[in-house]
């Protein structure tokens, strides 16, 4: 037969218990907290894709609006950040080069200002190029259309695989290449004379 333990020997076995829980929650609660933080990363990340795939699009669309003059959207260097392109706009001609500043200004985030009108919407160190990829050869028998990559380049908030080497845009320029993320999208000018 057992006894009830006098309560003189049953004291602090409560106030242990009561520790041991204390403890489990806490790492639990840094569990949330690692997570919560995670998860605003993503967000992040999530939010500078959509602002990368929204300013390709642009270019891609003012390009095929512009078909005569593709040739000239080809750019020497990085449009977007450290470029030299002018705040406004608008004391350039309409063309290929109003359309390059203007893309440039949306690569720096002018779609949305601060209360103090700097850009704040876009992604971090953004920069944009267009490069030939095939020139255009309308001559018959040859019939080879030109070929353009627009690429859009930010810098991440955390490492991951490098772009893929043909994915020249923004190299060098954010310190880890694993930081540069890179999307790209390709405008063909077809040729008339061959049909």
């Amino acid at each position: 037969m057992l006894r009830a333990q006098p309560l003189a020997l049953a004291h602090g076995t409560s106030l242990v218990e009561v520790l041991v829980t204390l403890l489990i929650l806490a790492f639990g609660l840094l569990g949330v907290a690692g997570l919560q933080s995670k998860m605003s990363l993503a967000e992040l990340e999530s939010y500078q894709r959509a602002q990368a795939v929204l300013t390709l699009t642009e270019m891609v669309e003012r390009m095929n609006a512009n078909r005569a003059q593709v040739a000239s959207y080809v750019t020497a260097s990085a449009l977007g950040t450290g470029d030299t392109q002018p705040a406004d706009c608008t004391g350039i001609a309409v063309g290929p080069n109003r359309d390059q500043c203007e893309w440039s200004n949306s690569l720096k985030g002018a779609g949305e200002q601060s209360a103090a009108a700097t850009s704040t919407g876009g992604m971090q160190s953004a920069r944009g190029c267009i490069a030939q990829i095939q020139a255009q050869n309308p001559a018959l028998g040859s019939c080879l259309p030109g070929i353009y990559r627009v690429s859009v380049a930010w810098q991440g908030m955390h490492k991951t695989a490098a772009p893929a080497a043909g994915l020249a845009c923004g190299q060098g320029s954010y310190g880890d290449e694993k930081y540069r993320r890179v999307i790209a999208a390709t405008v063909t000018v077809g040729t008339t004379s061959c049909f």
